[in-house]
């Protein structure tokens, strides 16, 4: 993104009047040509600037896109956000972070939110495709834990709680969590997690957490079977929210969670969890990759493990598989 071009826009959110060109040009000490050549850039990016001899430009409508300018100013974070990748249109956001991981220091790219404003092969949990138009909220969140590796599900447990919580927050919705990384409004879904890692025995080189939010997604854009799966934040309350709004607030969300962990307050993750989790207490049926079958899911422990107890009496420990709710 040209950073002369943002500080056009900031003089013009800052003045909310028209102001000249010659007056931007003196404060940034550029010409009024190059003025003209950053108003064109904006308006490419979906900003809608009048143009008028007489009074000059003014900012008439932000943009819709998920720019780093646009999450920053809203975003208050220490480390989370702070490096943002930006792309119009990806195979996969998780892919992009892959190459990233693979060429850059890790400890430099710790925090590094990356951005996509259309996902053309999305990859949700077990492989699965997830779909991505235009409108959503999907990311890839960079990452480098100083936690011991069986407790690397915890930044799920983290990434869920945060979008539970933003979504709360922002709309008051009453999102939940369905085991082991769906959140869910009602009966349908509103967002996924997916987590990747890279580690060697016991010690973590990266994680890569994925976070999809259906926000001012139309569900027309999903396949009639899906459409009775899922819902948006737009669907839920009548109207397209500030996407951007929003993305800054679950990554203000997450990073409070994240340094918890890191700081050993695992309990204080699973008790906001359970909180949050309309899995427990509830009858589920099981599908792993051994067998099916059905209990009621009375707990989760530390490493993120659904806890059922199975009709005949038994318990089973469930570290992954498909849960759906009876």
């Amino acid at each position: 993104m040209p950073d002369s071009a943002f500080k056009v826009l900031g003089i013009l959110e800052r003045v909310n009047e028209p102001i000249s060109g010659e007056m931007i040009s003196k404060e940034l000490k550029i010409t009024r040509s190059a003025v003209w050549k950053h108003i064109n850039e904006l308006r490419a990016m979906g900003y809608d600037i009048s143009a008028s001899q007489k009074e000059g430009y003014r900012l008439t409508k932000t943009t819709g896109k998920l720019l780093p300018y646009e999450v920053q100013k809203k975003l208050q974070t220490r480390f989370v956000g702070k490096q943002m990748r930006y792309l119009e249109n990806t195979p996969s956001t998780i892919w992009v972070g892959k190459q990233i991981c693979s060429e850059e220091d890790m400890e430099k790219m710790h925090g590094l939110v990356i951005i996509a404003e259309e996902q053309t092969g999305g990859i949700g949990r077990l492989g699965r495709a997830w779909v991505s138009p235009s409108g959503g909220i999907w990311i890839t969140i960079v990452l480098k834990p100083r936690i011991p590796i069986d407790h690397v599900f915890m930044v799920t447990m983290a990434g869920s709680v945060a979008v539970a919580r933003a979504i709360r927050k922002e709309y008051d919705l009453g999102a939940l969590i369905k085991w082991p990384n769906d959140i869910f409004i009602g009966d349908k879904k509103v967002a996924g997690l997916h987590l990747e890692l890279s580690a060697d025995a016991d010690v973590i080189h990266h994680c890569l957490l994925s976070i999809g939010v259906d926000v001012n997604v139309p569900l027309s854009q999903f396949s009639p079977t899906l459409q009775k799966d899922i819902t948006s934040i737009s669907n839920e309350i009548g109207h397209e929210v500030d996407r951007a709004a929003l993305l800054a607030r679950i990554l203000r969300e997450f990073e409070t969670r994240f340094l918890l962990i890191e700081s050993g307050e695992y309990d204080t993750i699973i008790r906001e969890w359970k909180s949050l989790s309309c899995t427990l207490e509830h009858r589920v049926h099981i599908t792993t990759m051994k067998n099916s079958f059905e209990g009621d899911a009375i707990d989760i422990d530390e490493s993120g493990a659904l806890i059922v107890r199975k009709d005949n009496g038994r318990i089973e420990r469930v570290i992954a598989g498909d849960c759906f709710h009876l």
